[in-house]
């Protein structure tokens, strides 16, 4: 599969609100497309909505390799089943995606999908990973869709590495705000000024 052909998910319903939504303080559950998520009600979409880059990633990997694939909630709900989320009962803050809860879930769900965990990935080890066939969920801090300005930090979101030609990666960003930063590649150096250093890498 090409990279222009590689699905694209969005972890918001509607992608054409991710730049309000994330720049102009747009209420996130106002998203006249939120039923297409799976969510059961809107009070449920918009809790979690910003919560779901990991679940976004792997529903485009499995779209990727199967053409079909669970909904957002789908899959969200069995990785609630299996921890990769916590809730914190006194302030009701949500904590996730917890990596190893969720490699294990995409092993027992049968999504004909795997996961390993990285909980130390050097841009070497993601390119090895790539050539090797596996597509890397990393983490990165959530302004490496607007590349062009200096990194604020590493880590909190997850983006979806699916390949690389030389010295330029592709990924896809589930809250990229807007096309290209959505179907986004960039030079392995910008990458790492982003990237925490850890993933999960799926087959």
């Amino acid at each position: 599969m090409s990279e222009l052909q590689f699905p694209t998910v969005t972890q918001y319903a509607s992608p054409d609100l991710i730049t309000a939504i994330a720049y102009e303080g747009h209420d996130r559950g106002d998203d006249p497309r939120w039923a297409e998520s799976g969510a059961p009600d809107l009070d449920t979409y918009r809790r979690w909505c910003g919560h779901m880059c990991g679940i976004a990633c792997l529903r485009m990997a499995i779209l990727a390799r199967h053409g079909d694939a669970p909904t957002l909630f789908e899959l969200l709900d069995g990785a609630r089943k299996y921890g990769a989320y916590t809730e914190d009962p006194d302030t009701g803050s949500i904590r996730g995606l917890i990596y190893a809860p969720f490699a294990q879930y995409v092993a027992d769900a049968h999504h004909r999908v795997d996961a390993e965990v990285h909980p130390s990935l050097t841009v070497p080890d993601l390119l090895a990973l790539l050539d090797s066939g596996r597509l890397v969920m990393t983490s990165v801090h959530k302004e490496i869709r607007r590349p062009e300005n200096p990194a604020p930090g590493k880590g909190g979101h997850l983006v979806l590495v699916t390949g690389h030609h030389g010295d330029t990666l592709y990924f896809r960003n589930p809250s990229g705000h807007t096309e290209q930063a959505r179907t986004a590649t960039l030079p392995v150096a910008e990458f790492a000024e982003f990237f925490a250093g850890r993933g999960v890498s799926l087959t």
